[in-house]
């Protein structure tokens, strides 16, 4: 077989070397046939027991996520769960068995097919990427039906002569890819998905290297097919020569070699050359996570996301984390760092990361009633949660990071709500720290354009690049059909960035970016010659980010920032940043 190269959007950093395992639509073989009038009922308990075992799947995998996992990833299961329970799913293909006689595959095929014409016809980016969704949990469906719900290799783990396995799909679920984690794969291929798609914020989180929008990848690439994956090119190589190999596989000799040397930087300052120390700070998920950014030798935490006490269950309020609850994962966190920092973002949850996934039917869930709005529309759970944040910092230093604040009165409910809670807390005499600094998440365009009124109340400011350029640049970032516009030099992006670092600089007070760009070595350079001081990433993002800044003068990369600053231009932008590099 003669080889070719594939390119596309390279979502993670490394190399992979192994045979393509391919996952195939169950869609693609489902059987078509009438079934019996006496029949009928049985068919349905079939298609019905499927859904009920696909319920029980989600649920464990959603309980085995691993610690490293992102929040979001728990997310997209819970919105999985409810396609799932949506009579669209549950109960209309039932009634296509019922009224045609067909079987229960064919049944949900012709009700998907249906769904996905439809979602075809909407302009709403959001809406038409729920499409995806729809067909990922009948895939699921099928594969019961069908007797293919596994999909590993069974020799995976033992036939080291196949080497490790790389998993090519048309696309990949959360809950497929966390079936895969204990399997000997080492990439992902997938014809659809972008930067912000599941399969990216998945291997990103696990390290390892995956290509995405591939386009036909799937079809190209044969089973058992030699691949090599060169994350950071985009690059897959379809049955490379055994020279090819043998260069690949030298080069990832040296990286691994690199990262090992990396390891040692571990206690070693991120001061650059001219003498500026960088803070480089851990987002994690979970109090255990705070010891992995320890072992990385993280500053402090950056971004404590609080939702996993939360994601997975119902928004009923007895079912909600208690109190004690709250601060005893909190206060676990604050006590394994060691007296560094723990910023922790409150309830970032809302109509696009629901709580009660069975009772949300919003049109544009990422502009509706989420993160503070959701917080200040249930004062209670609010109040709980201030809490339990504010006795653990008795145990340790504690920040406050407020997410999504746009407007005055945001600002100053949610300080109302703090000094609430310490009021509470005295009259209970419970202890904590009288002087938690309270700081705003930068995400929304309206709070960049308008920070004059969040530096004069509040003590830092976090810029949330994700979200950030997604509100910006008006695109969905996990839809793979507008991902090629997620841009995070587009000029606007680099503007509301200089703006918040000068307005920052000015009120005298702290301002880190804890989204994405943070943890992107390209960005490094730039991010710092900027201004920015604090950066927060995944821990294991840290030891290269660390290595960068060392090899960094800050004085020297001034004049090329400024004029990346002042052009509109993407090119000279994209040649400013490769200059910035080997500056």
């Amino acid at each position: 077989m003669a080889s070719f190269t594939l390119q596309g959007i390279p979502v993670s950093r490394g190399i992979a070397i192994g045979r393509a395992h391919l996952m195939r639509p169950a869609a693609l073989d489902v059987e078509h046939y009438l079934v019996a009038q006496e029949q009928i009922e049985s068919e349905v308990l079939r298609l019905q027991d499927a859904i009920v075992q696909v319920h029980k799947e989600l649920q464990t995998i959603w309980a085995d996520l691993p610690l490293d996992a992102p929040t979001e990833l728990g997310a997209f299961l819970d919105v999985h769960a409810l396609i799932l329970s949506d009579p669209m799913i549950s109960e209309a293909p039932l009634e296509i068995i019922r009224t045609r006689n067909y079987n229960a595959e064919w049944a949900l095929v012709t009700q998907i097919d249906a769904l996905s014409a439809q979602f075809d016809e909407i302009e709403d980016d959001y809406l038409r990427e729920r499409k995806a969704d729809i067909q990922q949990v009948a895939e699921r469906v099928l594969k019961v039906l069908t007797g293919s719900a596994n999909d590993l290799p069974r020799d995976a783990n033992v036939d080291e002569r196949r080497g490790n396995m790389i998993v090519v799909a048309r696309d990949i679920s959360p809950a497929d890819m966390m079936q895969f984690r204990d399997a000997a794969f080492s990439g992902f291929v997938t014809d659809e998905g972008g930067q912000n798609s599941h399969t990216a914020i998945v291997s990103r989180s696990l390290g390892i290297p995956a290509v995405v929008g591939l386009g036909n990848a799937s079809h190209l690439i044969q089973q058992d097919d030699w691949l090599i994956i060169d994350s950071d090119a985009g690059v897959v190589i379809v049955a490379p020569s055994a020279q090819v190999i043998e260069e690949y596989r030298n080069l990832l000799a040296v990286l691994l070699k690199t990262r090992k040397k990396l390891t040692r930087l571990k206690k070693t300052p991120a001061i650059t050359q001219d003498g500026i120390e960088i803070t480089l700070l851990a987002n994690i998920e979970l109090p255990q996570d705070a010891i992995t950014a320890m072992e990385a030798g993280a500053s402090g935490v950056g971004l404590f996301r609080s939702e996993f006490l939360f994601m997975g269950r119902t928004g009923h309020e007895q079912e909600l984390p208690t109190e004690e609850e709250q601060f005893v994962a909190y206060r676990d966190a604050v006590l394994a760092m060691k007296g560094k920092p723990v910023t922790i973002r409150t309830l970032d949850v809302g109509a696009d990361k629901p709580l009660d996934t069975t009772d949300h039917n919003i049109l544009n869930p990422a502009l509706g009633l989420r993160a503070i709005r959701y917080c200040l529309a249930e004062p209670q759970l609010f109040l709980t949660q201030l809490r339990a944040i504010l006795r653990a910092s008795a145990f340790g230093p504690v920040h406050i990071l407020i997410p999504m604040m746009a407007h005055a009165f945001e600002i100053d409910q949610s300080l109302a709500m703090i000094e609430q809670a310490k009021k509470s807390l005295l009259a209970e005499d419970k202890k904590f720290d009288d002087k938690v600094p309270v700081g705003a998440m930068i995400e929304v365009p309206a709070a960049a354009l308008s920070l004059p009124m969040f530096v004069k109340k509040l003590d830092f400011l976090s810029v949330g690049t994700n979200d950030l350029i997604q509100y910006t640049l008006a695109i969905d970032r996990a839809d793979h059909e507008v991902s090629h516009l997620y841009s995070d030099i587009h000029p606007a992006i680099l503007q509301l960035l200089a703006m918040t670092v000068s307005a920052a600089q000015k009120a005298e007070i702290p301002v880190a970016i804890c989204g994405g760009m943070a943890g992107d070595i390209r960005l490094t350079r730039l991010l710092i010659g900027m201004g920015f001081r604090e950066l927060s990433m995944p821990p294991a993002l840290l030891p290269e980010i660390k290595q960068e800044i060392l090899n960094t003068n800050i004085e020297s990369l001034q004049s090329l920032v400024k004029k990346i600053l002042r052009s509109y231009d993407p090119d000279v932008i994209q040649e400013s940043l490769a200059q910035l590099a080997i500056a």
